[in-house]
Order: C-alpha cells, then structure tokens, then sequence
C-alpha cells in the first residue's frame, strides 16, 4: 500500500534551520527584511540630523521635573547588550522566531521614525547625553549630538520586543524586569519625557502582533512539533 502523503500543518516555533531554508517564502521574507534593515540604517544618519536641527516643543513632565538627574549610560547600554545576548542565544537556533523578531525590529523603528516626524519636540529639561560608542557612530553620525531621538523610547520598546520574541519562560520574565529597569534608567538620565518610555511597550506589543502574522505565513511543516519549554506559548 502506498505511504499517504504528508498533511501541511501550521508553522511551528520548533522548525531548524535546514527545513525553514527550503521553504521559498520563507527565504523571501527572510532576504525581504534583511535588505530593508540594511536600507533603514543607511538613511538613519541623515534622518536624525535632520531631526535634530528642527525645532521642536519642551513638553511638561512633573515626574522628570523631581528627578535629580545621573548619568547611568553605563547601567543602561549594559542592560541593553546583555539583553541582545541573551536573546539571541534563543533566537538564533529558531528561524521563525527569529524572523518575527527581525520584522517587528523593521516595524518598530518605521514607527519610531514615522512619529519622530509628525511629533518635533526639544529634549527634557537636565538632560545628559547617553553614551554608546557602537549607535553613535553607526546612526547618529552627525556634526551634533542626537537629543531630539524621543518619542518613544526605542531603547525601552526593544527590550520589550526581545521579551516577546523569545516566548514564554524565566528569559520572559528577566527581559521584562530589565525593560523596567531600562526605562527608569532613561528617566534617570533625562534622556527621554515619561511618555516616552510609557509608549514605547504599547508600540512594541503592536509591531510584534503585526510581524508575527507576517512572518508565520512564510513556514509550514509536514508535522507538528511539540514546543519547547523557552517557546511554548509563544
């Protein structure tokens, strides 16, 4: 009797790389947001200069105005790295999640760039300029500092976004704990207005809905597979 043919299932979380790459849209959507990153950061350095010699408006914040402020660039960019090389040490191994992630990394600053835009605003009151040698030279490279990069908080919304892409799980958790902490640390630093950093995790949460309808479209496999503990529930 001949063997019945395989049933296509929704995609899972669980895929390798090997079965992911033979699946052409996954291919596609994978080279896709490759290119537009690479897109997005080659016009990155003329947008924020532009953002920066616009005037803009100094929005009330009480919270910042009773906040001695600190420099805590450290503590933040720390954080930060730590949380990138933890999720990656996830991601990377699993070509779905992997993919979500990078789709909602492209929304997230399309978003970020698109209300940059619409909102010019002046930087708070005491600020004290981050320092990150890495994004300072590959994104902000202008004859200025970059103080007008705010609304919202893309340091707090990516820590948040990396919370989400690696699923359910004590790695969940620790990425929460430090997107918080990121947070306070910016207003610490008067780096961003409070509404800044309260946005940014709705707007994260919106971006990783949308890429991750994107990017589940683009796999399908033969047989389900039970999730792993790091992605179950994802």
């Amino acid at each position: 009797m001949p063997a019945s043919p395989a049933v296509s299932a929704p995609a899972s979380p669980t895929l390798r790389w090997p079965e992911a790459w033979r699946a052409p849209s996954f291919r596609a959507r994978l080279l896709l947001v490759l290119a537009l990153l690479l897109g997005l950061l080659a016009a990155l350095p003329r947008f924020f200069a532009y953002i920066q010699a616009r005037p803009g408006v100094v929005l009330p914040d009480p919270l910042l105005a009773a906040l001695p402020a600190h420099d805590v660039s450290g503590l933040i960019f720390g954080t930060i790295y730590l949380s990138v090389a933890a999720s990656l040490w996830v991601l990377l191994p699993r070509p779905q999640l992997l993919l979500r992630a990078l789709w909602a990394y492209l929304l997230l600053h399309v978003c970020r760039c698109l209300l940059l835009w619409l909102l010019p605003l002046e930087p708070p009151v005491g600020l004290l300029l981050l320092q990150d040698p890495l994004v300072d030279q590959l994104v902000y490279a202008a004859p200025a500092p970059i103080t007008k990069d705010l609304f919202f908080s893309g340091h707090t919304a990516t820590v948040v976004l990396l919370a989400l892409a690696v699923g359910r799980g004590r790695l969940r958790t620790a990425l929460l704990a430090a997107a918080a902490a990121v947070g306070t640390l910016v207003l610490v630093q008067h780096a961003h207005y409070t509404y800044d950093v309260l946005a940014a995790p709705l707007f994260a949460w919106g971006c990783y809905r949308v890429a991750r309808c994107i990017a589940d479209g683009a796999l399908t496999a033969p047989h389900p597979i039970a999730p792993s503990p790091v992605e179950r529930g994802n």
